[in-house]
């Protein structure tokens, strides 16, 4: 092991002793001042991962938190100088050791947070709005697409996780029945909004987000939901400028 590879890996495994040859300015040993930056290190990836997680830490309390964490950021060092999307494995990191399913929607909650941060970063897009709807010919309608905004996210959960969100952050009562909720990320302005999504709204944007027609992405979700509700996912991707204007002259 070269040194610079000793002395990163000794920086996340507190177990290492300073690397070897380590020495101050007075030629003595430094291993007193390393073991101070390994500390800084390690204090500093775990901030980062509880400004990242904030929906996660909540839920989990902040002692519960910062013990999962500190483990992830032993394990799971950045790979990159950029330090807005660290920890993006940080969910799978925690389903992998829950194996008895104790912390049942925390992993979500950490895909949510996750997904909130990637909305704030995303490019802006013009979107598709009521007017734009009206001046479009039937035809043109049908087979127009709408892809989703770049700022968009879909997640997808066996938890009520929006009711989740609403008692941690919006003052709601914490749900007591477990059901399953599909939530929409947008950021119809400068910041992340979260939305509930109508039953089949999932499986509609993902249609959409897949390359679908309007009338083939409707095809597709009334095959495997026929009570799909077309205004009210219609309304609501609208309102939270979810979609973006069709390339009309896209001949595909």
């Amino acid at each position: 092991m070269t040194r610079q590879a000793a002395f990163r890996a000794g920086l996340l495994d507190p177990r290492q002793p300073a690397p070897d040859g380590l020495s101050d300015g007075t030629h003595g040993s430094a291993s007193k001042r390393y073991d101070v930056y390994r500390n800084n290190v390690t204090v500093s990836l775990v901030e980062a991962l509880r400004t990242a997680f904030p929906f996660a830490r909540k839920l989990m309390g902040d002692a519960g938190f910062d013990r999962f964490a500190l483990g992830f950021a032993r394990a799971h060092p950045p790979t990159s100088p950029v330090m807005m999307f660290y920890g993006a494995g940080f969910a799978e990191y925690l389903e992998a050791l829950d194996t008895d399913g104790a912390l049942k929607y925390v992993p979500d909650a950490a895909r949510l947070d996750l997904a909130m941060r990637q909305s704030y970063h995303a490019a802006d897009a013009s979107p598709l709005t009521p007017d734009a709807l009206q001046h479009m010919l039937p035809e043109e309608m049908a087979a127009a697409k709408f892809p989703p905004a770049p700022a968009t996210r879909v997640l997808r959960s066996s938890w009520p996780l929006y009711d989740l969100w609403r008692a941690v952050f919006g003052g709601d009562a914490m749900p007591t029945a477990r059901c399953a909720q599909d939530v929409l990320i947008t950021r119809p302005e400068f910041d992340p909004m979260l939305h509930l999504l109508p039953p089949a709204g999932a499986d509609w944007l993902d249609a959409l987000a897949a390359g679908a027609g309007f009338d083939a992405a409707l095809s597709q979700t009334l095959r495997k939901h026929p009570d799909f509700d077309l205004a009210a996912m219609l309304t609501c991707a609208l309102k939270t400028a979810a979609l973006t204007r069709p390339d009309l002259k896209d001949p595909t």
